[in-house]
């Protein structure tokens, strides 16, 4: 405000002689005045500072989002306290709210004493005013110069402009993300470990192995590369287990070693783990945290609660896994089974629950994606197995299945009993899970039922049941050793009947049907048709998993690419656009949102061999090392050379293995031996002393030799000793 226009105000409000009509006249200016310089200020700060309104539109416009109305608005860009600032000064010194107020007191018949009142109450609002904006430029980004009263004048008459600050209002947050790194189980039906991270926090799901090809000679295990995990130890919040089976918990007494953070699972599958934590020695040293159903465990940020379903092992578990980004649903393994044998079904309406509140993510199983329909209850092959005892009385019954199908094992059991049959265990894996099972009492064992198998010569025949490992196999699995005739306790023959109850893992048909070949040429009955029950969920139940649960992305896990290329097809069947089915490789960083599913990079991955007891000191080079060896032999040739002259003393003589029977092969011996003569003579000829190139040159003389000849090409090692000369 002009300081001269407001020197005049207070002196006409001051003047006690001038009549009413005047003093009236004078507060009218005023107000006039007051109006017009809160209109000029108003309307220069709508050009200069756009309002809030406006702010968000052109956001709006900006950013390609819908027109969704001034509430929406209000909600994306909410008042800043200065902006509320700005807006109470501008309402407050508007006088166009109090004309009402005062045309009442513009009558003829007011007196003095009324105009002065109305004089001293328009100062105190004027000192409001001036307070109001002071406060209101120390607040925000104003003028240069300080703060004073000096500066309003300037500031209402639009010589001075307060400008706005570059964030007027909150922007629209970013949607939270949350990384799943699939670290094994997607190319091969084994080796199941992914990771979910978030910020600072890091949980795992399962940490499982994978047995090895044919192609991996010498190899025991493989075991996942966890390099990430160890770059960010100080993130794994801990291992969330599925479930008991070799390929969700094998690798954890190798992981462990290297990542010592707790490990969540339920009852069952703790005591198995425990069992192999036992073996390595890590027992004492490592933290196990038995979880029940419904529980919610907290890592970092997250909160993982186990749900009850059905597998071929007790104490199986789908995660739901509630994240900043929103919930992610892990299913495991399952199948849906509504009479298992042991415990209850699926708990069906909690999936349904977490698909009513929002399930961002599902990461289902594909191992049986390809399979229409759905999977039999376990319950029907006891009634298979009652017939089979049943048809065959007169014989001993061996029954080979997974060491870990505890439901199977009890079946096979009360079948036993109700024909007065001994069962003997045999297998280590076998006895250990049958073992730690009874110890929980997840199988129940009649008295007098369950024999040693040293006291099996002490009943007849037809009166025991054996039950075995290797129905994979596995080439040293009881089974497997009973057919090659290996086994120092069980001899096979025409007077035995032999169970497959299992079906081959994809990649195991050969050795499956190699055992099964040995038992049919030794006399004995093999059956397999009708004797096993998948523990995994075929179409109709993936189906179901997607109609609970109702997810807006899907990520199939568990299974070869052929198997979770099937269940796209199933997700896509279900209404999922094919956008929001990601089908991820081993080692991809996926980030999740609600706005998104999309792979942003990709860390190391991939499989470490175990082999004896060494870890990852096996690669690719030695194991093909190995391959050639096994398909070609080897060479070695020796020679003696003379320090100093490397005047050649002795040899080459050449030794061969798995290459050719040296006594019949004479002649080509020693043909070699004098193609490797030629061509040391010829290098020491050319003075050449580099050792390294003499071996490399007799290398390739000898090998292009035995491809000419005999069209072999074998591993060739040349070896030359040093020999002083005295």
């Amino acid at each position: 405000m002009n300081k001269e226009l407001k020197s005049e105000n207070l002196s006409d409000n001051y003047t006690e002689d001038a009549d009413t009509l005047s003093e009236q006249n004078d507060i009218q200016e005023s107000e006039k005045s007051d109006t017009d310089t809160a209109s000029k200020a108003k309307k220069v700060r709508s050009k200069k500072t756009p309002s809030l309104m406006e702010i968000a539109y052109e956001a709006e416009q900006e950013k390609g989002l819908k027109d969704s109305g001034d509430s929406e608005l209000e909600k994306i860009l909410e008042k800043t306290p200065q902006d509320e600032l700005i807006d109470n000064f501008f309402d407050s010194i508007n006088p166009a709210k109090k004309k009402t107020t005062k045309k009442n007191t513009s009558s003829a018949s007011s007196s003095k004493t009324a105009a002065k009142k109305a004089s001293v109450i328009s100062m105190a609002e004027k000192e409001e005013h001036e307070d109001i904006l002071l406060k209101t430029l120390r607040s925000i980004d104003g003028p240069s110069a300080p703060a004073s009263k000096s500066t309003l004048s300037s500031i209402l008459s639009g010589e001075t402009v307060i400008e706005p600050k570059k964030t007027r209002g909150r922007k629209p947050k970013a949607p939270k993300k949350v990384k799943i790194i699939p670290l094994g189980g997607l190319e091969q039906i084994g080796m199941n470990i992914t990771a979910f991270e978030y910020e600072d926090s890091i949980i795992v799901v399962d940490c499982g192995l994978a047995f090895p090809s044919d192609d991996m000679l010498g190899i025991d295990l493989v075991i996942p590369d966890v390099s990430y995990l160890k770059e960010n130890y100080l993130k794994v919040k801990g291992f969330c287990i599925t479930h008991g089976h070799e390929d969700h918990i094998g690798s954890l007494p190798y992981i462990l070693k290297q990542l010592n953070v707790p490990v969540y699972g339920t009852r069952l599958t703790l005591a198995l783990i425990n069992k192999k934590l036992v073996e390595h020695g890590i027992d004492r040293t490592s933290t196990l945290v038995e979880v029940k159903y419904g529980q919610t465990v907290e890592l970092g940020d997250f909160k993982v609660e186990f749900i009850k379903t059905n597998h071929s092992i007790a104490d199986s578990a789908a995660l739901a896994i509630f994240s900043p980004a929103g919930i992610i649903f892990h299913t495991g393994d399952f199948k849906i089974d509504y009479t298992p044998v042991f415990g209850e079904s699926n708990d069906l309406q909690r999936m349904a629950e977490i698909g009513k509140q929002g399930c961002l993510a599902m990461l289902c199983e594909s191992t049986n994606a390809i399979k229409p329909g759905f999977t039999m209850s376990e319950r029907t092959v006891g009634k298979t197995f009652d017939l089979l005892f049943a048809e065959h009385r007169n014989k001993r019954i061996l029954v080979a299945t997974f060491a870990s199908n505890v439901d199977r094992v009890q079946q096979i059991i009360n079948t036993a009993y109700k024909h007065d049959r001994k069962v003997v265990v045999e297998g280590r894996s076998m006895v250990n899970v049958i073992g730690v099972a009874g110890e929980l009492n997840y199988i129940s064992i009649p008295e007098g039922t369950l024999i040693d198998i040293d006291h099996l010569k002490d009943y007849p025949p037809e009166k025991t049941v054996i039950i075995t490992t290797g129905s994979q196999g596995e080439s040293m699995a009881a089974l497997s050793r009973m057919s090659s005739s290996l086994h120092k306790k069980v001899t096979i023959t025409s007077e035995d009947v032999v169970i497959m109850s299992s079906s081959p893992i994809p990649g195991n048909e050969k050795a499956v049907n190699k055992v099964i070949n040995e038992l049919s040429i030794k006399g004995a009955e093999v059956i397999f048709q009708d004797t096993h029950v998948s523990g995994h969920a075929c179409q109709e139940e993936i189906k179901l998993m997607y109609s609970l649960l109702r997810p807006k992305y899907s990520l199939p896990i568990h299974g070869e690419y052929r198997h979770r290329l099937a269940q796209r097809g199933i997700a896509e069947a279900m209404g999922m656009a094919r956008e929001n089915v990601l089908i991820m490789s081993s080692g991809d960083v996926v980030e999740v949102s609600e706005k998104s599913c999309e792979v942003v990079n990709h860390v190391e991955a991939g499989g470490i061999f175990v082999d004896g007891l060494g870890i990852g000191d096996v690669g690719n080079i030695v194991l093909r090392d190995r391959q050639n060896l096994a398909q070609n032999g080897i060479i070695i040739v020796a020679m003696s050379l003379e320090r100093g002259t490397n005047r050649l003393l002795s040899g080459p003589d050449i030794i061969s293995r798995g290459f050719v029977y040296i006594r019949e092969s004479g002649d080509l011996i020693s043909e070699a031996e004098e193609v490797v003569r030629n061509a040391v003579r010829d290098c020491l000829s050319a003075e050449v002393n580099d050792w390294i190139k003499i071996k490399s040159i007799t290398r390739d003389a000898l090998s292009d030799f035995l491809w000419k000849k005999i069209k072999r090409n074998p591993m060739i090692l040349p070896i030359i000793m040093d020999v002083h000369d005295r």
